[in-house]
């Protein structure tokens, strides 16, 4: 399994309204709840306008086209970094997986992953 490195810092936001996110970026993620709005998105495009903010954040998506017949790939990477004390923040999209670590675990998680038979691009 192929894991794509995604080249930009990113910062998980929570917001009063979705209204507050610029539509336009280049990459984010945005969910609703009857309990909060978050945001997913680039450092540098974090809007003015946030209750809650961590930045520090890297990521990397699973490649390809996640069938959703497939059991068990977020539960074996998410398995594989707990086991070196390594956190993750995981967003799901209709294609694939996202997982973001800290920006200081990045290159560990990398690592880690690579030793159990990853692909790190």
């Amino acid at each position: 399994m192929v894991l794509k490195q995604l080249s930009h810092a990113l910062t998980v936001c929570k917001l009063a309204s979705p209204e507050d996110v610029d539509l336009s970026g280049a990459f984010y993620f945005l969910g609703r709840t009857d309990e909060e709005v978050s945001l997913v998105c680039r450092t540098q495009d974090v809007p003015a306008k946030t209750i809650a903010r961590e930045d520090g954040w890297r990521g990397f998506r699973i490649q390809g086209e996640l069938d959703f017949s497939l059991i068990g790939i977020l539960s074996r990477i998410s398995g594989i970094l707990a086991a070196h004390q390594i956190g993750i923040f995981a967003v799901s999209t209709y294609n694939t997986d996202y997982i973001l670590v800290k920006e200081g675990d990045f290159r560990r998680a990398l690592q880690v992953l690579s030793q159990e038979g990853y692909q790190v691009e």
